[in-house]
């Protein structure tokens, strides 16, 4: 995933994202996570403070 490497998301990092974006679109009644899926459980990822 270029978001994963982009954001230097470790594997844990990862995983928790696609377990967010499962969760998003089972609330949505999607049989399968979209991209539209993980870019909302990227953007609910807390960004580090910019110096």
């Amino acid at each position: 995933m270029q978001a994963a490497e982009a954001m230097h998301l470790s594997a844990r990092g990862y995983t928790r994202i696609l377990r967010v974006a499962r969760t998003i679109a089972d609330l949505g009644g999607a049989e399968t996570v979209g991209r539209i899926h993980v870019a909302e459980a990227l953007s609910y990822r807390r960004q580090p403070p910019r110096a």
